[in-house]
């Protein structure tokens, strides 16, 4: 089968867990046989870790807000002028389309992709006969939804509101437009499932990101790990409440390392945190630590870096949210309700040695849930 995949930011070296997701699905798809050309752009100044032919770069350019400087001012006022989501304007372009019409015009693809509801504007650009898939990682408007309720001023409020409600009207346009709708969650699978109108909706179970899992366990160099992307805003919050809420009840006697870039203010200041930066190999860090602390309290979807802590082998602690969608997770997983419960959870996956039995249980959820993954994708085409 001959498939176009559209999406916002092809998979690079300063990667977030929507890409990686999005390079899951595309590795998925290839992997039964298909030939797959996917659209995207890329961040400027990264290089992709995949680059092939059948990759087409529609431009370089910062996403993220407050990186984009004047550009930001300009995605503003076209998501006014086109009475489009903020989120879809950044992605928004004449060049895009262009390469959507001459794809179609030159070639003739069996399926195409959206992935995001973010590019919902290109399906105005299909024809009546393609058949199209949109790929949604989470519910979008909710998350939304959320920040506006937490908002503390009035400009806020009303940007985070007008936000949601145009990005929820594109996730309802996509699921009715599209023949299948893949999400990440069987939650979000049920919310569009009660869209009036709506395509088949298939949840898939993400497996963890890793290309290659390590043979054999490590050796454990500190006590608590944690990894994220701290400049992301629910990262940062999750980063806050562990240290406001859950290290005081920590003896200090305790190693603590925190990896990922965006949070150098952490430098000496705690006197048992060692703050890493951009850590070479991930899977090594969260392998190296006696447990892994996920204290994720917001967001949509399913969390990436919980299902990579997972194939790791190490121990995990972590919080409802942050294992939203997983609901099969091995033993080595304990879930905390609240700061002191996920204290003492840490405290005793500290105290525990290690076992081989643990790493190979680990082990084998990650191919459990890669074989699924790569089935489902499959019969989900089938049903086409």
């Amino acid at each position: 089968m001959k498939i176009l995949f559209l999406t916002t930011i092809l998979l690079s070296q300063n990667r977030n867990g929507g890409e990686v997701a999005t390079q899951c699905f595309l590795d998925g798809l290839k992997h039964q046989g298909h030939e797959v050309t996917v659209v995207g752009y890329l961040r400027k100044g990264d290089r992709l870790d995949k680059k092939s032919q059948d990759t087409i770069i529609v431009a370089e350019r910062n996403i993220e807000t407050r990186k984009a400087k004047i550009n930001s001012l300009y995605w503003f006022l076209l998501s006014l002028l086109k009475g489009m989501p903020y989120s879809a304007a950044k992605y928004y372009s004449g060049v895009y389309i262009n390469i959507l019409k001459k794809s179609l015009l030159t070639e003739e693809y069996d399926l195409i992709v959206i992935d995001h509801p973010q590019l919902a504007w290109l399906s105005r650009f299909l024809r009546q006969e393609d058949k199209c898939i949109t790929i949604s990682h989470n519910i979008e408007h909710q998350m939304y939804e959320e920040i506006c309720r937490n908002a503390n001023s009035f400009i806020s409020k009303s940007i985070y509101g007008r936000e949601a409600r145009l990005i929820k009207a594109e996730e309802h346009k996509l699921a009715i437009k599209a023949k299948q709708i893949w999400t990440l969650t069987e939650n979000d699978a049920k919310y569009f499932t009660n869209i009036n109108g709506a395509a088949k909706t298939i949840a898939f179970t993400l497996p963890p990101t890793s290309e290659k899992l390590l043979d054999k366990p490590l050796s454990k160099n500190f006590d608590i790990g944690l990894l994220g992307s701290w400049s992301w805003k629910s990262n940062l919050e999750a980063l806050q409440w562990f240290l406001e809420s859950v290290y005081p009840y920590l003896p200090t006697n305790l190693s603590i390392h925190i990896a990922g870039k965006g949070a150098d203010w952490l430098t000496s200041k705690y006197p048992n945190i060692n703050y890493c930066g951009v850590v070479p190999d991930a899977q090594e860090f969260m392998a190296q630590a006696r447990v892994i602390a996920i204290p994720t309290l917001s967001g949509g979807g399913i969390q990436i870096k919980t299902l990579d802590a997972i194939a790791s082998g190490a121990s995990i602690v972590a919080t409802p949210v942050a294992l939203r969608g997983i609901s099969d997770p091995p033993s080595t997983v304990q879930i905390a309700e609240n700061p002191e419960e996920f204290a003492n959870f840490l405290l005793s996956a500290v105290s525990l040695s290690f076992t081989h039995k643990a790493f190979e249980e680990a082990k084998n959820w990650y191919h459990l849930r890669q074989d699924k993954f790569i089935h489902d994708i499959a019969a989900a085409i089938d049903n086409l």
